[in-house]
C-alpha cells in the first residue's frame, strides 16, 4: 500500500522461518541418492564380472593358453594401498564428527595420495604388460574391468579434492555440517570393495 514502509530486520526473519518450514517439509534425501546411485553402479559391475565368468566358462584352461604370467607383487601392493586408505579416510569422517577440520583435510589429503599412487602403479603395470586388449579374451576381460574400476579411482580422487578445495572456506564443514565429507567416504568405499572382488577375480582364482 502506499505509504507502508518495509522493515527489512522483519523481511528477512519472515524469510528465515519461510526457509526453516520449507527444510523441513523437504528432508535432506542426498545420501539416499547416492546409495542409490551406488547400487546403479555395483549392478554395472556385477554383470561385467557376471559376463567374465561366462566367458571363464566357456573355455577349458583359463587363462587362455598363451596368456604370459600374471604379476602379483605390484597388484598386491596396490589393493594394500586401497584397502589401507579406507582406514584413513574414515578417520577423516571421525575428525570432522569432534569439528577438527585440520585433522579432516590431514586425512583426506592422505587419501588422495593413496589413490593417486594406486593410479599410478595400475598406469605402470599397463606398460609392462605382456598382452594387449585384442590378444585374447581374458586380455580383454583384463583392460575393460581394471580401466571401469580405474576411472572410479580416478573419479574417487577428485572427489576427494573437491571436499578438500571446499574445507579452506571457513565454517565450510563442521559437526553438524559433513555431508560432502561422508559422501566421498562412502564412494571410496565402494571403490575399494570393487577392486577387492576384481583382484580375486583376475588375479588369484
Amino acid at each position: 500500500m502506499q505509504g507502508q514502509t518495509i522493515d527489512p530486520e522483519k523481511t528477512a526473519l519472515n524469510y528465515h522461518h519461510s526457509t526453516a518450514a520449507t527444510h523441513e517439509e523437504h528432508p535432506d534425501h542426498r545420501m539416499f541418492g547416492l546409495v542409490i546411485f551406488l547400487i546403479a553402479e555395483g549392478m554395472i559391475f556385477m554383470g561385467m564380472f557376471g559376463a567374465y565368468l561366462a566367458f571363464r566358462s566357456t573355455l577349458p584352461v583359463w587363462p587362455p593358453v598363451g596368456t604370459p604370467e600374471r604379476e602379483l607383487l605390484l597388484p598386491g601392493i596396490n589393493t594394500m594401498i586401497l584397502i589401507c586408505s579406507s582406514f584413513v579416510i574414515h578417520n577423516a569422517d571421525t575428525a570432522i564428527k569432534k569439528n577438527n577440520v585440520k585433522g579432516m583435510q590431514l586425512w583426506f589429503a592422505l587419501t588422495a595420495l593413496m589413490g593417486a599412487i594406486f593410479l599410478t602403479g595400475q598406469v605402470y603395470e599397463y606398460s609392462h604388460l605382456e598382452f594387449g586388449l585384442t590378444t585374447n579374451l581374458y586380455a580383454s576381460a583384463f583392460y575393460v574391468l581394471t580401466g571401469f574400476h580405474g576411472l572410479h579411482v580416478t573419479i574417487g580422487v577428485l572427489a576427494i579434492v573437491a571436499v578438500l578445495w571446499r574445507s579452506l572456506k571457513k565454517d565450510h564443514y563442521s559437526s553438524e555440517k559433513h555431508f560432502g565429507i561422508e559422501a566421498a567416504e562412502l564412494y571410496w568405499h565402494f571403490v575399494d570393495v570393487i577392486w577387492i572382488v576384481l583382484f580375486l577375480l583376475l588375479y588369484l582364482l
